[in-house]
């Protein structure tokens, strides 16, 4: 690819769509037991569960082949709620009715400062499994994931040297592309070491 091509790739999907198959989905040691806890739905002792993650890790991703897979209800970011009694609503049907709902969240229950008491009673007994901070591998997957979500590959010597210097959190990761993005969009530049470099110093990081 010319210097043009990939400049005129990275300015024009200004807006752009995350892939949310299966085979965009990687697995790994983080992920795993996410992973073998939704592929055994059937045997969860009520049909409601809660996925736990951090940002950024995949827990939206997951929970869609789920539900493609399962027929399950979705609710997402389920600790940000606007309403609690939409989602105590949204428990009770699951039960009723013996349909999944999986819902996602970046912490456990405990920690959403809730006010439905009920709601409380009812999360307090709803199955969880969490994504665990990610492992060299996953870090990687992602980070190529989220470049080519904007119709863009990175390079492998770019990749190997943001990985290398970056705050290796799934947050961490999102942050570091976003700033990428922007800054090679604002420039009209490919993805190239120098212009991470620029960012890291940007960013307060050792480039």
């Amino acid at each position: 690819m010319s210097e043009a091509q990939a400049v005129r790739q990275m300015v024009l999907p200004l807006r752009w769509r995350a892939a949310q198959g299966q085979k965009d989905f990687y697995v790994s040691e983080a992920n795993r037991d996410a992973v073998t806890f939704l592929d055994g739905w059937a045997q969860w002792p009520i049909p409601a569960a809660l996925l736990i993650g951090p940002a950024g890790s995949g827990k939206t991703h997951l929970a869609a082949i789920f539900a493609r897979r399962s027929y399950a209800r979705l609710w997402d970011d389920a600790d940000r709620t606007s309403s609690e009694e939409a989602l105590f609503h949204a428990w009770n049907a699951a039960m009723d009715e013996r349909r999944p709902l999986l819902m996602t969240a970046r912490s456990a229950p405990g920690d959403w400062n809730l006010g439905l008491a009920d709601l409380k009673s009812r999360l307090a007994a709803t199955p969880r499994v969490f994504i665990r901070a990610p492992d060299d591998a996953l870090l990687e997957a992602v980070f190529l994931k989220q470049w080519r979500d904007r119709g863009i590959e990175a390079p492998a010597d770019f990749t190997h040297y943001v990985l290398s210097r970056m705050e290796r959190s799934f947050e961490g990761l999102q942050r570091t592309v976003e700033a990428l993005d922007r800054a090679a969009l604002a420039a009209q530049r490919p993805l190239s070491i120098p212009l991470a470099r620029e960012v890291f110093v940007d960013l307060n990081l050792e480039g």
